[in-house]
C-alpha cells in the first residue's frame, strides 16, 4: 500500500502538464494591477491637464477683463468646462472659489478645498469674489471623479467615502484695471 501509494507520488511529480497554467495564475493577478493602475493613472493626468488648461483659459479671460467685466461663479465654471472639454458633466462636478487676498497681509489661502457635495441638493460656493482693478485674486477650481476600477489597483487609494477623487487646480492672478 505505501509503495503504490510513493510510486503513485513520484509518477505525479515527473508530470509536466499543466505548468503554464500554475504560471499564468501567479502572473496574470499582478499584471492585471500594473495594467488598470496605469489605465487609471493615465486618465487621472489627462483630467488634471484639462481642468489646468481650463482654468487658464478662464483666468486670462477675467484678468484681462476679457469676460465683460465682473464674473459670476456660474460664468466662470462654464468658462472653465469649455476649456476642460474632456471632463464628463463638467457644470455639475467642478466647483470654483476666487478669494480676495491682501498682498500686505499673508498670502495664506484656505487649505481644504470647496468641492462638490453630493450629499446636499444645493451647492453653494464658499467663497466667491469678483473683485475689482487691481485686486489680488485667488482661485481654485475643484473636480470631482469616479475611478474607472474603485476596487482595484489605483482606485483603491484615491477613492473617499464617497468612492470618488478630487482633481484641484488654482491659479493666483491680478484683475487688470
Amino acid at each position: 500500500m505505501i509503495r503504490r501509494l510513493g510510486r503513485t507520488w513520484r509518477r505525479f511529480r515527473r508530470r509536466e502538464g499543466g505548468n503554464a497554467t500554475v504560471e499564468f495564475v501567479i502572473v496574470f493577478p499582478a499584471f492585471m494591477l500594473l495594467m488598470a493602475s496605469g489605465a487609471e493613472s493615465g486618465l487621472l493626468l489627462i483630467r488634471q491637464m484639462m481642468l489646468e488648461r481650463g482654468l487658464d483659459l478662464s483666468v486670462r479671460a477675467v484678468r484681462l477683463g476679457g469676460a465683460g467685466g465682473s464674473v459670476d461663479a456660474d460664468e466662470l465654471r462654464e468658462m472653465i468646462c469649455e476649456g476642460a472639454a474632456i471632463i464628463p458633466d463638467c457644470m455639475n462636478q467642478v466647483k470654483v472659489e476666487m478669494i480676495r487676498m491682501n498682498p500686505q497681509g499673508t498670502l495664506a489661502s484656505p487649505q481644504v478645498p470647496d468641492c462638490v457635495d453630493h450629499d446636499e441638493e444645493v451647492q453653494v460656493s464658499r467663497t466667491y469674489d469678483s473683485g475689482a482693478g487691481h485686486d489680488l485674486m485667488f482661485l481654485r477650481a475643484c473636480a470631482l471623479f469616479d475611478p474607472i476600477f474603485p476596487n482595484f489597483g489605483l482606485g483603491v487609494k484615491l477613492a473617499d467615502e464617497h468612492l470618488d477623487y478630487a482633481l484641484v487646480s488654482s491659479s493666483v492672478f491680478v484683475i487688470e484695471p
